[in-house]
């Protein structure tokens, strides 16, 4: 899409020094450049940023008003095609982000639809629908991030059909401490009655951004509540955690 901000992404945590970027001027080199490092197998993830932006070179090269009807969803489909295989024998991860757009006309049934034809969702292993809730997360009267919704529509590796939610924070990425007061608030580990926190006797805070702050300012406090929410979902690091309790009440 030519839109990558190398600062941006190095504040969100990216490796910027790992990681390889190419700008292609069409679809179909940007395509053969995909298939070349994943048959290189010198690369284990490659990202392919969007698929509603490959352009077939035809259309780049025609006039504005010309018709270039099935051109993306036919290069879609014969690079696929060739990828399968390549992906296959080198073990590697090929991730292809799309956009949603809506059909004209549809009065009945989901009017929405992915670009490049059907091909993509034919041939992928997982497909992901990630989407934002309408409202943000606000401090004060500032919008700090989005409520995110990932549905695993399509898996042929899983159980399809899973659900998941997080916070994606503006200038941050994932919120790990909102997913450690999620989950610990799911499974009982926090208490929590209106707005109040707390954990044991001690009042965390009142509000979930309060909270966070807490967690962000006391790692300590962080990877303990993040270990019993492991114990929680792995019944065999609960056993784990209690020998450590009992390690450290020995010592005192």
């Amino acid at each position: 899409e030519h839109a990558f901000d190398r600062f941006y992404a190095e504040k969100l945590g990216v490796n910027v020094e790992d990681l390889l970027i190419s700008q292609p001027d069409n679809g179909e080199q940007a395509l053969e450049i995909t298939e070349q490092l994943i048959r290189s197998s010198a690369v284990d993830i490659v990202v392919v940023d969007s698929v509603a932006a490959l352009t077939p070179k035809k259309e780049i090269e025609g006039e504005m008003g010309d018709s270039n009807v099935g051109l993306q969803a036919r290069l879609m489909s014969q690079a696929l095609r060739k990828l399968t295989g390549v992906i296959n024998r080198t073990n590697t991860t090929c991730i292809f982000i799309n956009q949603l757009r809506e059909k004209i006309g549809v009065m009945f049934g989901n009017p929405e639809t992915t670009t490049g034809g059907n091909a993509l969702k034919f041939y992928a292993s997982v497909r992901l629908d990630i989407r934002k809730k309408a409202a943000p997360i606000k401090e004060g009267e500032d919008a700090i991030g989005s409520n995110v919704t990932v549905k695993v529509v399509k898996n042929k590796v899983a159980p399809p059909f899973k659900r998941a939610e997080f916070e994606l924070m503006y200038g941050e990425g994932i919120s790990k401490v909102g997913e450690i007061i999620d989950l610990a608030t799911e499974y009982d580990i926090i208490d929590k009655k209106g707005s109040w926190y707390s954990y044991g006797d001690t009042k965390l805070g009142q509000g979930k951004e309060a909270v966070k702050n807490i967690l962000a300012d006391n790692p300590e406090l962080a990877a303990e509540l993040e270990e019993k929410v492991k114990a929680k979902l792995n019944p065999e690091l609960a056993a784990e955690l209690e020998e450590k309790v009992k390690a450290k009440l020995k010592e005192l």
